[in-house]
């Protein structure tokens, strides 16, 4: 890709708004583009850390395998214009979780963990916005952690439906529509559940009339009563 493609995508990158001429030119210079297809893995665990990922196409999955029984754990959904695969910048010598593609191919940068240190030293900001991302990332977790203890997967799953669509979804007319790629039993994987819990509560507030449901979409009818 092209170098200007490249400047482009670093000028919209909220991480990268505080970095000088010098210094966006430098990373273009270091980024690498790449292409995955559908469902493949950009990283495994156990791969080494070694690589941090901008994505600027496509939908990303990270997440982990619990040790019991091997069962999936989505830990969160990466859309466009955000990182992932960062914790090499922080100590992470071998992966401990996976990125995977979902429906559709994945359009990213790559940028080894050593040239990435290299801008962070030279631009304060860099790392103030690093580590403010890394704290948000903390508290998510903490907050997924408290959901699991307080709350039943009914609630869970609701909450996770009501928090996606007023981050991701689009207004028509008095409803909200959420364009999605994920599956039911994604969808139990990022709330701890079943797919077959997921579907029975799906089905529930379709009855209900809370919202509709088809492949890759949900419509929620009113926000303030889907609860």
């Amino acid at each position: 890709m092209s170098n200007e493609a490249k400047r482009s995508f670093i000028d919209l990158f909220p991480f990268f708004v505080g970095l000088n001429e010098e210094e966006k030119q430098q990373l273009a210079d270091y980024m690498e583009l790449k292409e995955k297809p559908k469902y493949s893995y950009i990283f495994k665990p156990g791969d080494v850390s070694d690589t941090v990922f901008f994505l600027v196409s496509g939908v990303v999955k990270t997440g982990t395998y619990s040790h019991s029984d091997g069962k999936e754990v989505i830990k969160a959904l990466v859309h466009p214009l955000a990182i992932f695969g960062e914790l090499g910048l922080v100590g992470e010598t071998h992966r401990h979780e996976f990125a995977q593609t979902l429906k559709d191919n994945v359009i990213l940068y790559a940028i080894s963990v050593e040239h990435f240190k290299k801008i962070m030293r030279t631009n304060f900001e860099l790392c103030n916005r690093l580590l403010a991302y890394f704290g948000k990332r903390l508290a998510n977790s903490e907050n997924k952690l408290e959901s699991l203890i307080f709350k039943d997967a009914r609630t869970r799953i609701v909450e996770f439906i009501r928090e996606t669509v007023n981050t991701r979804g689009q207004r028509v007319g008095y409803e909200m529509l959420l364009r999605h790629s994920l599956t039911h039993q994604d969808i139990a994987n990022i709330t701890c559940t079943s797919r077959q819990t997921v579907t029975l509560v799906l089905n529930d507030l379709r009855k209900s009339d809370l919202i509709y449901f088809n492949r890759g979409k949900i419509l929620v009818r009113d926000m303030a009563k889907l609860a």
